[in-house]
């Protein structure tokens, strides 16, 4: 669809990645006409190319646990109104060694581990049957998590907000510059009385000097699709392990993280060394979607050494038993990431924002963001 230059919006989102459809929905549900405006033709970044894994357990304690909560309830929301299947609820954290159990006993006693469950071995494996639990000094089980195939959700909450919300999309388009009233685009002026710039790991195309001033880099992740050799159980939870557990704040935060820390740095240090940690979920035909890793850059190189790939699987077998199991699918990830903050949210005038997710939490957080943007643009709601 092209601007129409004699059409006029309340709300301009630039960028139609979780983060942009999460302000386009908050804005929409106040009643805003918002167009959202993104380069590609479909959806083909780091919203799609990731776990489609709402997590809210080990999030950072306080306000990133708390918008992943509020961000799970929207997900549950819109979920069955936009025909996004949930593929399995629930998160189960194996713990390898006596040191991660000890985490995940630390964790439990907190506000934020209150509805989840300490479980011995044998438990756990009555949420994951192909679980290893022979291998494993206990787990915790969560409730909380939700998990949607993104590559199909994505699309699907963008045509629902179109299809429901009024909203317009203008795909192909690459946009200039933002000042509201005027949003000048490749492809036309679009009118809008206010903006949000949604720019996941693209520093440069709009208010490069105000991005800049953050000191933020890329982030490059591995993934994979894995399939059994056989139809085996379904998972009952998606699977972390003791890896997850110092990259996690939630639990890497505790007191109780610094001996798991070491003992890995001791025994897994090449996994360490590339960021590797274990997170596996199911999607409909059976096959696992596994990962992942973390390689940083101002510009990360466009390649995927087998190697890195080996160490996600060498977790991913020391945790679950699938006999026979290949990888049939491999990508890339890349996203924006910041050593001290999780997400910014910039002022470049009082009609825009500019929000990025700078902690690949983008899908767990993205709603709760929206809706304190929206009311930090339009006021809160009484």
């Amino acid at each position: 669809m092209a601007p129409n230059n004699q059409g006029h919006f309340d709300l301009a989102v630039i960028g139609a990645g979780i983060v942009g459809l999460a302000h386009a929905l908050a804005a929409a549900r106040r009643g805003k006409r918002v167009v959202v405006i993104d380069r590609d033709a479909a959806a083909n970044g780091a919203s799609i190319r990731n776990f489609g894994f709402v997590t809210v357990t080990g999030q950072q304690a306080g306000q990133c646990w708390e918008r992943a909560m509020r961000s799970r309830e929207v997900w549950a929301e819109v979920a069955s109104a936009a025909g996004i299947a949930i593929e399995h609820q629930g998160l189960l954290v194996a713990a390898r060694r006596p040191e991660a159990r000890r985490v995940l006993e630390s964790f439990a006693s907190t506000a934020m581990g209150r509805d989840c469950r300490l479980l011995e071995p044998a438990q756990a494996s009555e949420f994951v049957p192909t679980l290893r639990h022979d291998q494993i000094a206990g787990a915790l089980y969560s409730p909380h998590e939700l998990r949607v195939e993104s590559r199909i959700a994505i699309p699907r909450l963008a045509a629902w907000l179109e299809a429901a919300h009024g909203v317009t999309f203008l795909r192909s388009t690459f946009v200039r510059s933002a000042e509201p009233p005027a949003i000048e685009t490749s492809s036309g002026t679009v009118h809008a009385e206010s903006a949000v710039v949604c720019p996941g790991h693209d520093f440069l195309a709009l208010f490069p000097q105000r991005i800049a001033a953050y000191g933020l880099t890329t982030c490059k992740l591995h993934m994979m699709r894995v399939a059994p050799a056989a139809p085996a159980p379904r998972l009952g939870a998606a699977v972390m392990s003791d890896l997850g557990m110092v990259r996690y704040l939630g639990y890497a935060e505790l007191p109780e993280a610094e001996a798991l820390k070491q003992r890995l740095a001791d025994e897994q240090s090449a996994h360490l060394q590339h960021g590797v940690h274990l997170i596996a979920v199911q999607s409909a035909d059976g096959s696992l979607v596994v990962g992942d890793s973390h390689h940083y850059g101002e510009t990360p190189d466009p390649f995927a050494p087998t190697t890195v790939d080996d160490l996600i699987l060498d977790e991913f077998d020391a945790v679950l038993d699938l006999p026979g199991r290949t990888v049939v699918e491999r990508w890339t990830g890349t996203y924006a990431s910041a050593s001290d903050r999780l997400m910014l949210i910039d002022r470049p005038s009082d009609s825009v924002r500019l929000v990025i997710v700078t902690s690949g939490t983008g899908a767990s957080t993205a709603f709760a963001i929206g809706e304190e943007v929206i009311a930090d643009l339009y006021g809160k709601l009484e």
